[in-house]
């Protein structure tokens, strides 16, 4: 009779969030090409986008304990941070290869801690100003659909 060992490998919780950002990107390529509005298509991309953004946060703080802060900004998830709050367990690598624009061209705002929330995270819209309605409607990381 012979002694057999299975490895079993499961997934990380790292592996996982990573699967679910990269099929947030998909989507977020392949979603506006299958619609007819535009507008609407950037928009769906942006929230996308901005789902993308909080779940590299989410791991952002899962290694080192806090968010980024306003002045460290989202580019704090691309290159560890030098000043201010140092992340301890900053992963090599960085938590996002780069920081998308959002579809109108322009940087995500991100304010920690955040008014509605542990941060807040948004876009302007097509009109690249606070507020708006309809298609000019801001898109936030506490309103997404």
């Amino acid at each position: 009779m012979s002694n057999c060992k299975h490895n079993q490998k499961g997934f990380t919780l790292i592996e996982i969030m990573v699967v679910v950002v990269i099929l947030g990107i998909l989507a977020g390529i392949v979603v506006p090409r299958l619609l007819d509005e535009p507008e609407k298509a950037r928009r769906i991309k942006a929230a996308t986008q901005i789902r993308g953004f909080e779940e590299a946060l989410g791991m952002f703080k899962l290694d080192n304990g806090f968010y980024p802060t306003t002045e460290q900004g989202l580019k704090a998830l691309v290159n560890k941070p030098g000043s201010g709050r140092i992340p301890t367990r900053y992963k090599e690598g960085g938590y996002m290869k780069k920081l998308p624009r959002d579809p109108w061209e322009q940087p995500y705002i991100y304010l920690a801690p955040g008014a509605h929330g542990d941060f807040d995270l948004f876009s302007y819209g097509p009109d690249g100003e606070s507020g708006g309605e309809g298609d000019d409607a801001d898109i936030a990381n506490w309103n997404l659909e």
